[in-house]
C-alpha cells in the first residue's frame, strides 16, 4: 500500500549563547556542565537528517571551547549525523572554535567570524597602592605561585612563561580550525591565525564559513519547506532565577562588566 502523505524531514537545533565559561554566581554562559546533556538529547533525536546548531559567543574559556568542540564531533561520530553550525551576531575566539565543530558553518553578511589566537589582560596597580600607603604583604610555597601579581611589578620570567603558555594554546586553536575546515581555508596574503577577525562576506571568501544565511532558511533550503525544527536549548531554572534575583547587587554589576568588556571588543 502507498503513502500520498510525504514525511516530514526533522532537524535537531541547539542555541548556544553567551560568553564561554563561568566567571561569577549565576553566569548564564555556556559551559560544557551545562551543555553536555542537551547536546546528548539533540544527537539522540530519533529520525533527525542532521543537527544545527546556532552559536552567538564572543569566546572564554579555551578548556570550555575544546570541551564542547570535541563533545559534539564525539556525538556527530557516534550517531552517524551531519552538524551544521549557524553563527549569528559573533562566532569568534572560542565562539569560533566551537563553530568547527560544524561540517559546515554558515553566517550572517554582517556577523563577526574569526579572532583564532589567544589574549591574557589585566591591570597593574604597583603605582596606586603607593599613593594610598597600602603595603603589599605576599608570601608563597613555591617561588612561581605570585607570578603576574597585579600588585606587584611584572617580571620578564613571568611574561615569557605566559607567552609559552599561550603558544600552546594557539597551536591547539590552529590545529582544530586546519583539521576542521581543509583545503577551504585561503591562506594567501591573509594571516587567518593572527587574531585577526572579519565579517560574514570576507570569511566566507576566506574560508572560514562555507555560505551566508540564516538557520531557518538554510534548512528549509537543504530538506524542504515543511522540515521540522526540534530546539534544545539552555533554560534557566526556578531556583537559578530565584538565586540569581537575591544574589549580591555587585557580584551582578562586576559580572555584568565583565561580560561587556569581552562583547565590545567585536563591537557589540
Amino acid at each position: 500500500m502507498f503513502s500520498f502523505f510525504k514525511k516530514k524531514k526533522i532537524v535537531a537545533h541547539i542555541k548556544l549563547n553567551g560568553v564561554i565559561g563561568n566567571a561569577g554566581k549565576f553566569k548564564q554562559g555556556i559551559d560544557f556542565a551545562g551543555q553536555e546533556e542537551i547536546i546528548e538529547k539533540a544527537f539522540s533525536l530519533k529520525k533527525a537528517k542532521a543537527v544545527a546548531i546556532t552559536i552567538n559567543s564572543p569566546g572564554g574559556s579555551p578548556v570550555q571551547s575544546h570541551l564542547i568542540y570535541k563533545f559534539i564531533r564525539a556525538q556527530a561520530k557516534k550517531n552517524k549525523i551531519k552538524v551544521i553550525v549557524f553563527a549569528e551576531d559573533v562566532a569568534a575566539s572560542g565562539g569560533y572554535l566551537i563553530a568547527c565543530a560544524g561540517d559546515e558553518i554558515y553566517a550572517n553578511s554582517s556577523s563577526i567570524i574569526g579572532s583564532i589566537g589567544v589574549i591574557y589582560s589585566s591591570f597593574g596597580f604597583t603605582e596606586l597602592i603607593k599613593k594610598i600607603g597600602v603595603e603589599r604583604r605576599v608570601h608563597t610555597a613555591g617561588k612561581n605561585k605570585s607570578s603576574l601579581d597585579p600588585f606587584q611589578e611584572e617580571k620578564s620570567e613571568d611574561i615569557e612563561r605566559l607567552k609559552n603558555i599561550q603558544l600552546d594554546l594557539h597551536k591547539d586553536f590552529i590545529r582544530v580550525v586546519e583539521e576542521s575546515r581543509g583545503s577551504k581555508l585561503k591562506k594567501d596574503g591573509i594571516e587567518l591565525f593572527s587574531g585577526e577577525f572579519w565579517a560574514g562576506s570576507k570569511s566566507k571568501e576566506l574560508g572560514l564559513i562555507d555560505g551566508l544565511g540564516n538557520a531557518n532558511e538554510i534548512l528549509k533550503e537543504k530538506f524542504g519547506e515543511d522540515v521540522v525544527i526540534k530546539k534544545f536549548e539552555k533554560s534557566k531554572g526556578w531556583l537559578s532565577k530565584r538565586l540569581s534575583s537575591s544574589s549580591n547587587q555587585m557580584d551582578q554589576l562586576a559580572n555584568i562588566l565583565e561580560e561587556r568588556s569581552i562583547w565590545q571588543r567585536y563591537g557589540f
